[in-house]
C-alpha cells in the first residue's frame, strides 16, 4: 500500500470540545530547502505544502485554531465566539485536502477566532504573515501587502508587550521581522529603526545568521 503525504488527525476543538478530523502532512514528505527573507519556507516539492494545513477548523462550531493557540479562554470570550462565529456557521468542513484559496479562508477564520479569543499578538501576527505568504504564492500583491502590514503592526505590539518571551521567537527575530516587513511595505523609516536595533543587540544575540541578514539588508537600504 502506497503511503500518501497526507493523513487524518483526530483532534478536539479548543472551544466546543467536540472531536473532528483534520488533514495533516507527514513530516517525512517535507523538506525545507531554504527560507525567504521574511522566514517563508521554500519546500523541495512545491506540490506538498504543510502551510495549507496549519489551521484546524471545527465543523461543529466554526472555531479555527493552530497549535500556537493557548487552551485558556478569558471570561466572556466564548460568548463572543458563539455570537460572532458559531451563530453564523454553516457547518462547512475543511477536513480534506485543501487548495490555496481554502487555506486562506482557514487562516482568516483563525485570525477572527484569535482576535475574539484574545490570543497573544505574536500568535495573531503569525497567522496574518502566513496569509501574506499564500497571497504571494498567488501573485496577488495588493492582498499580500495588506496582510504584511497587519502582521508588521501586530509584531510591533508583540515586541512592546513582550509576549514573545518563552516562545521560539527571540527578541532578535521579532525586531528583524518588524524591520523586514516594514521594508517590504515601503515603510523605510521603521525598517531602518528596527534593523539598527537588531545590529545594536548583536552582542547579546545567539542568532548570528539573523544578525547577518539584518546587516545585508541594512547595506541594501543605504544603497537605495
Amino acid at each position: 500500500m502506497e503511503i500518501t503525504p497526507y493523513y487524518d488527525k483526530k483532534i478536539a476543538c479548543l472551544n466546543c470540545k467536540k472531536n473532528f478530523v483534520t488533514t495533516k502532512v507527514r513530516s517525512r514528505f517535507v523538506r525545507v530547502t531554504s527560507h525567504e527573507s521574511d522566514f517563508k519556507p521554500v519546500y523541495s516539492d512545491p506540490e506538498i505544502k504543510p502551510l495549507l494545513y496549519n489551521v484546524a477548523v471545527c465543523p461543529h462550531c466554526g472555531f479555527s485554531f493552530t497549535d500556537d493557540f493557548a487552551p485558556y479562554f478569558a471570561p466572556g470570550t466564548k460568548e463572543e465566539i458563539d455570537k460572532k462565529i458559531t451563530a453564523q456557521w454553516n457547518g462547512r468542513s475543511y477536513g480534506s485536502e485543501r487548495d490555496i484559496d481554502e487555506a486562506i479562508e482557514t487562516y482568516k477564520l483563525a485570525y477572527l477566532s484569535a482576535l475574539l479569543k484574545k490570543e497573544k499578538a505574536l500568535s495573531i501576527a503569525g497567522l496574518t504573515l502566513r496569509v501574506a505568504w499564500l497571497y504571494r504564492d498567488k501573485d496577488e500583491q495588493q492582498e499580500e501587502q495588506r496582510f504584511m502590514k497587519i502582521a508588521r503592526d501586530l509584531y510591533i505590539n508583540s515586541y512592546s508587550e513582550g509576549d514573545y518571551s518563552g516562545t521560539q521567537m527571540t527578541e532578535t527575530r521579532v525586531l528583524y521581522i518588524i524591520a523586514e516587513l516594514s521594508w517590504k511595505i515601503s515603510d523605510k523609516e521603521e525598517a531602518i529603526r528596527h534593523f539598527s536595533r537588531v545590529i545594536e543587540g548583536q552582542r547579546n544575540s545567539t542568532e548570528p545568521q539573523i544578525i547577518q541578514m539584518a546587516k545585508d539588508r541594512w547595506q541594501e537600504i543605504r544603497e537605495v
